[in-house]
């Protein structure tokens, strides 16, 4: 990795010397609570805490401009010790930096590429033109093979999958960003080899590898990610091209000409679906798309223990909460579609008893069934959707992110409908499609709890506003623009609303608050939300020997987007990480062991996207650092949590 900037330097790579065993003292209480009610032995891992870091303040600018860490992981054994680790941030790069192409040359990261494998250019500025990388690297998964073959490797070779959502804006400097160029590339994916140091855990890249996608049409807007249990990287294609209203979608076509030349070329029903990427032991990677899985706004999803259910949410206004069942395990490519009808009771008091789960079935098809549809069927050969009202009984009033639609489904149409129309469909079924962005998802095994990320309450989920529908059984009185988490029960035996079984042990049957954040005025430093409490949460990842669940945010109401460690036994919320004023958290993925070593990957994206209210106090200030220490805005960080002198270990060492 090249050198960073001195801010980022300073902040972001500095570490700090782990402590002693220590005596337990007065975390004796905290660390009974964790404690499971067997005898520990002495070397055994009992639990772990995390000290909670302030917010950064004005007063230390550069801190507000980068990433910055102030908290210590503690491990808790059986002999009443403690191992604490004082963490830092590592990048493995910034995006815009060349990195090793592990052939001996250089590749520049988060580049974006054309179906045919040729640079994509910028070329706002003449005689400056350049290849477009993205400043927004987003869902990463961390993951070993058994039998790597990638040369130069000291000590034993990793392997991270990363994706790029978008690029925030070309050299001239228009504020495209999500206004203006949000969908208009496609995305890039690829896989890093690390070396993992055996001494100390620590990982170093040494190979970059651009994931071809030709095969799968390319990928569209690729955000959340996880690791299937067989080691795949489950990618998104999110916010799904409206098929219906595609010549109204100025994007479509550039994306269209970015990608083959011809901005009539793509077809939006080759989009919207679900990636995953296979990596291999000479640190390549293959990807196949799965079309059977809906055609929703997937962000990021969670394959249960079963390896056969799997959650998902849906980034969206009007959106829903979609289960998928696939016939085999371990494989993607058949199955059984589901979306929620959600009971009496719905409440966003963490207090309340929550409120039943009840499923419909949307329909099974195979990836290639859906798939030939794609090819094959027009939108209007599926159904009508006006935006205006017919005064026609036989249409179907229902909300597409937020804007009213009128729907007709043609005789025969439902399966190529539910696969490919999934959110229209899932309205004409009567499902509870009044969700506002549901995005990342995790579960806690043990517990057989799902949890899920609502970055936003508000729109369609509160009463009487003009994309509220009553019968969706979704409803606050008042919007809580800060979000919050839902932990959803899970539990077999299920049948769907028509009586037929479904078939898993992982059904999410009851869901109930967890975390709710608090909207405020204005404080201090410009924060719309309470800098103590979440905001706005994203990613999701919950770590089953830490007991933990992570949390990423991606905030239009704090100032700086923290990451956040909630232990789900003592109930103690801690702030481990901040990123740059103005970026969103991403990239999140708890790693309990790999080779004995523990990890938290985690990127962030657009530095400095100021926005208004939020920003005013601090723009000033903040923006020309932060254009010192990310290459005048246009690049973000790929990179994990690590402490010196070695990476953490939840094992005695």
């Amino acid at each position: 990795m090249s050198d960073l900037p001195h801010l980022a330097r300073r902040h972001a790579l500095k570490f700090l010397a782990s402590a002693p065993l220590l005596p337990l003292g007065a975390s004796s209480a905290l660390l009974a609570a964790c404690r499971t009610p067997n005898k520990s032995t002495a070397a055994e891992y009992v639990a772990t805490t995390f000290t909670s870091m302030p917010a950064p303040m004005l007063a230390d600018a550069a801190a507000m401009a980068t990433t910055t860490v102030g908290s210590t992981l503690n491990v808790h054994y059986g002999d009443q010790s403690t191992r604490s680790y004082q963490l830092a941030y590592q990048p493995f790069f910034i995006t815009g930096e060349q990195v090793p192409d592990g052939k001996g040359g250089k590749i520049l990261s988060g580049a974006y590429f054309d179906i045919n494998n040729k640079a994509i250019i910028d070329r706002s500025i003449a005689g400056k033109e350049r290849q477009i990388f993205s400043d927004a690297p987003d869902g990463t998964s961390l993951l070993s093979l058994p039998n790597p073959t990638v040369d130069n490797i000291k000590g034993k070779a990793v392997f991270a999958v990363v994706q790029f959502e978008y690029t925030s804006r070309d050299q001239l400097g228009a504020a495209s960003g999500r206004n203006n160029a949000y969908g208009t590339l496609p995305s890039p994916i690829a896989v890093l080899t690390l070396d993992q140091d055996q001494d100390n855990g620590k990982l170093s890249l040494v190979k970059y590898h651009n994931v071809d996608t030709a095969s799968v049409h390319g990928l569209w807007i690729t955000c959340g990610a996880s690791l299937s249990p067989w080691n795949t990287h489950l990618s998104s294609e999110e916010y799904e091209p409206d098929a219906q209203f595609i010549s109204e979608n100025p994007f479509f076509k550039k994306f269209s000409k970015n990608l083959f030349g011809d901005e009539n070329k793509a077809n939006p029903y080759h989009y919207g679906h679900l990636p995953e990427v296979t990596v291999h032991p000479d640190g390549s990677g293959s990807i196949k798309k799965h079309y059977c899985l809906g055609r929703i706004s997937h962000e990021l999803i969670q394959v249960m223990p079963d390896h056969r259910t799997v959650l998902m949410g849906d980034d969206y206004t009007n959106g829903g909460f979609f289960m998928f069942i696939a016939d085999k395990e371990k494989d993607l490519s058949a199955g059984t579609l589901y979306v929620a009808k959600v009971g009496a009771g719905f409440s966003i008091d963490p207090a309340a008893p929550g409120a039943a789960l009840h499923w419909i079935k949307l329909g099974h098809a195979s990836s290639a069934e859906i798939e030939r549809l794609a090819d094959t069927l027009k939108p209007s050969d599926i159904m009508r959707s006006v935006k205006t009202d017919p005064a026609d009984v036989s249409y179907t009033k229902l909300y597409m992110d937020g804007i009213a639609n009128w729907v007709k489904l043609k005789p025969g149409m439902e399966r190529a409908a539910a696969f490919l129309e999934t959110h229209r469909y899932a309205n004409l079924v009567g499902a509870s499609m009044g969700f506002s962005k549901m995005e990342g998802t995790t579960v806690n095994i043990k517990d057989k709890i799902a949890y899920s990320a609502l970055q936003n309450i508000q729109g369609s989920m509160v009463k009487n506003n003009p994309a509220w529908n009553p019968a969706s059984g979704i409803t606050v009185d008042k919007a809580i623009v800060a979000g919050g988490i839902f932990a959803h029960k899970l539990t077999g035996g299920q049948r769907d609303t028509s009586g037929a079984a479904i078939a898993s042990e992982w059904v999410p049957v009851q869901t109930r608050a967890l975390l709710i954040g608090e909207d405020i005025a204005a404080d201090a430093l410009g924060n719309l939300a309470n800098p103590d409490k979440i905001a706005n949460p994203d990613n999701l990842k919950f770590s089953e020997k830490m007991r933990t669940l992570f949390i990423g945010e991606d905030s239009s109401t704090h100032v700086n987007n923290f990451l956040w460690a909630y232990n789900v036994d003592t109930k103690k919320l801690a702030r481990i990480m901040s990123m740059p004023s103005g970026a969103e958290a991403s990239g999140l993925h708890a790693v309990d062991e790999i080779n004995g070593w523990t990890y938290i990957m985690s990127n962030f994206q657009h530095a400095g996207d100021w926005s208004g209210k939020l920003h005013s106090k601090v723009k000033a200030t903040l923006d020309p650092l932060i254009k010192a220490n990310y290459n005048n805005r246009f690049s973000a960080a790929v990179g994990y949590l690590t402490a010196d002198p070695a990476q953490p270990k939840l094992s005695k060492i």
